[in-house]
C-alpha cells in the first residue's frame, strides 16, 4: 500500500531505523493490538521487542549506551508505533521524557546512574505533574517537599501517571517553598525529584503507594495510575539537577518535547484510520459498486488524506526546530493542537465509512475511535495549546513604539 506522510531529507540511518520499526509494527503489534486492548492487558512481549530494538535508548547519547538519535527520528518512530497501537507509544513516551529531562538537566552523577540502564530499558521512567484538583493549572500544585537533614520528606497526591505501575523511576514535581520569601512566584518554588521505586501496585516503597490502574474508556494496556506520597523520604541528591526551585522549567522542557510526541501519535493513529477507511471503502459494495466509487466517499477520503499530510508536516517541523536548538514552543503547540484535532476527525470519518460495522468490536476502527480522544487532552488540552500559541504570536508580532 502506498503511504502518506513521507518525510524528505532523512539519512540512510534514519530510513533504516524507521523501516525496522515499521516492520516490527506490522508483524508484532497490529495483529495482536485489538485483542490485547480489549483485555486491557499490558503488552509485555511487545515491550520486550522494543527493548531489543533499542528504542528505549533512542535519544540517549551513545556515551550512556543509547543510539544518540534526534527528536525527529524518535517522533517518526512514535508515529509508526502509534499507527499500530497508541498505548505502546505511550509506554515509551513518558520514559523518553524522563530520559530527556535527565540528559538536559541532571547532574553528572544522576546521568551516570540512570541513563545507561534507561537505554537498556532496565530502568523505565514515568513523570508526575498533574494532581486530582488542578488539571492544567500547574501553579496550583499542593504536593510538598520539606527538607530534613540530607533528605526531603514528600507528601501529596498525584494523578494521571502513564507507566505509574510498570515504571521504577518517577520524576515528580512538588512545591518546595520552604525558606523562600512570601509572595515568591509559584513557578519558582517547584522542584523535580527523581523517585526510585519497585514496579507494581500498592506500597511500592515506604511512604509511596500506587493504588492501581485507572479504568479508562480507551488507551488501555498501558497502566495509568495515581501516586500517593505520605512521608516519602527522598535523598537530597535525587533533586533533578541538584538545585531546588527549577522543577517547573525542567518539566516544561520535558512537556515541550512530549507535545511533539503527542503530535506524532495523532499522526500515527490518523494514518491507521485512513488505511482502514480506504481499504474498507474498496471492499464494501452498495448500489452495485464499491462505496469508494461514490463521490461522497471520495470526498471524505480526500479530506482525510489531506489532514494526515498537514499534521505530519507540522509535527516534522516542530521536531526539526527543537533539534536545531531553537525555541519551539510555538511549533510544538501548533503541531500538537492540529494533529490531535485532525486525528479525531480522520478517525470519525473512517468510523462513518465503516457504517454499522464501525460500532462492532470486531473491527479495528472501534478501538481507534475510543483512543483518539485521549490525544485531545494529553500534554495539554486544545485550549492550553491555543493560549501558548496566542501568547507566542503576540511576542513575535508585538507592535513597536
Amino acid at each position: 500500500m502506498a503511504r502518506l506522510a513521507q518525510t524528505a531529507g532523512l539519512t540512510d540511518v534514519q530510513q533504516e531505523i524507521l523501516s525496522t520499526v515499521r516492520d516490527f509494527v506490522d508483524k508484532e503489534i497490529i495483529p495482536v493490538a485489538t485483542e490485547l486492548e480489549h483485555r486491557d492487558e499490558y503488552p509485555q512481549q511487545i515491550v520486550d521487542g522494543l527493548k531489543e530494538l533499542g528504542l528505549f535508548g533512542l535519544m540517549i547519547p551513545e556515551e550512556y549506551g543509547g543510539l544518540g538519535e534526534s527528536l525527529l527520528t524518535y517522533a517518526l518512530c512514535v508515529e509508526e508505533i502509534a499507527r499500530g497501537w497508541m498505548s505502546v507509544s505511550g509506554i515509551i513516551n513518558t520514559h523518553f521524557i524522563v530520559a530527556y529531562m535527565l540528559k538536559q538537566h541532571g547532574t553528572q552523577e544522576q546521568k551516570d546512574h540512570f541513563l545507561p540502564r534507561m537505554a537498556l530499558g532496565e530502568v523505565r521512567g514515568a513523570f508526575s505533574m498533574s494532581e486530582p484538583a488542578l488539571g492544567s493549572d500547574v501553579s496550583a500544585i499542593t504536593s510538598k517537599a520539606v527538607r530534613d537533614g540530607d533528605e526531603y520528606v514528600l507528601n501529596g497526591q498525584k494523578m494521571w501517571l502513564t507507566n505509574g505501575g510498570s515504571s521504577n523511576l518517577v520524576a515528580v514535581l512538588v512545591r518546595s517553598d520552604e525558606g523562600l520569601p512570601e509572595g515568591t512566584a509559584p513557578h519558582k518554588s517547584m522542584t523535580t525529584f527523581l523517585v526510585e521505586k519497585e514496579p507494581g501496585f500498592g506500597e511500592v516503597r515506604p511512604g509511596l503507594t500506587i493504588p492501581g490502574k485507572i479504568d479508562k474508556m480507551g488507551y488501555k494496556g498501558v497502566d495509568t495510575t495515581e501516586l500517593i506520597m505520605d512521608g516519602l523520604r527522598v535523598p537530597a541528591n535525587r533533586v533533578l539537577g541538584g538545585t531546588t526551585g527549577r522543577g517547573f522549567y525542567q518539566m516544561m522542557d520535558g512537556v515541550e518535547v512530549g507535545r511533539v510526541n503527542v503530535a506524532a501519535r495523532g499522526c500515527g493513529v490518523a494514518q491507521r484510520a485512513f488505511e482502514l477507511g480506504v481499504s474498507y471503502a474498496q471492499q464494501r459494495h452498495t448500489f452495485g459498486k464499491p462505496i469508494a466509487q461514490h463521490q461522497a466517499i471520495q470526498f471524505k477520503l480526500a479530506e482525510m488524506a489531506t489532514k494526515v499530510e498537514a499534521a505530519h508536516a507540522m509535527m516534522v517541523n516542530a521536531a526539526r526546530k527543537k533539534d536545531s536548538g531553537e525555541r519551539n514552543d510555538l511549533e510544538a503547540g501548533m503541531a500538537k493542537y492540529l494533529a490531535s484535532e485532525y486525528c479525531k476527525e480522520v478517525v470519525e470519518d473512517a468510523f462513518r465509512i465503516h457504517g454499522g460495522y464501525g460500532f462492532s468490536k470486531e473491527y479495528e476502527i472501534e478501538r481507534l475511535y475510543r483512543e483518539a480522544p485521549m490525544l485531545l487532552i494529553g500534554e495539554g488540552t486544545a485550549e492550553i495549546q491555543k493560549m501558548i500559541i496566542g501568547r507566542r504570536l503576540l511576542e513575535e508580532y508585538r507592535l513597536q513604539g
